[in-house]
């Protein structure tokens, strides 16, 4: 079952959504200064949680999957892809997730299509399509942007916090 509401644009949003991300590899992204690290979740380590809100810019609406914001809970931070040397990255910007929300024109950098398949989750760039989110097969390794979709892990359990 998604855990992604189907239409998005049905209500209004007051908060985000708080999210529990891991990869399928048992990884749990952490803030170390302005960058999103993947950990193996060791019970030890207090994971990060994400921030989620759609994108009402129906622009964008593209069958992708649903255009959301992801921002990182406590912080006035928000995932972020942009071109750096020839490619996109993954970046943490400030900005707050709610203006974003409210803005009548998408901040296209901001915007991730997530796409549920069975218990996993994917995350595209709306600005670069076909780049994913993605983490690494090697713990401690900031979280980044791959094309290379069967090589890296780009495939996320995606979950409210409860």
């Amino acid at each position: 079952m998604s855990t992604i509401d189907p239409n998005p644009h049905s209500h209004a949003v007051d908060k985000p959504d708080l999210k529990k991300i891991r990869d399928i590899h048992q990884q749990v992204f952490v803030l170390q200064g302005k960058t999103l690290i993947a950990v193996p979740d060791n019970g030890v380590v207090h994971p990060t949680l994400l921030t989620s809100v759609p994108c009402r810019d129906k622009s964008l609406e593209n069958g992708k999957g649903n255009p959301i914001y992801l921002g990182v809970e406590g912080h006035k931070l928000c995932l972020c892809c942009e071109a750096s040397g020839g490619q996109p990255i993954l970046k943490l910007e400030e900005k707050d997730i709610m203006k974003l929300y409210h803005a009548p024109k998408a901040e296209k950098p901001f915007v991730f299509h997530v796409n549920t398949n069975g218990t996993t989750s994917t995350f595209q760039s709306a600005a670069y399509p076909g780049w994913f989110i993605c983490s690494s097969t090697e713990k401690g390794k900031p979280v980044k942007m791959t094309k290379d979709v069967g090589k890296d892990n780009t495939a996320f359990y995606f979950d409210p916090k409860v």
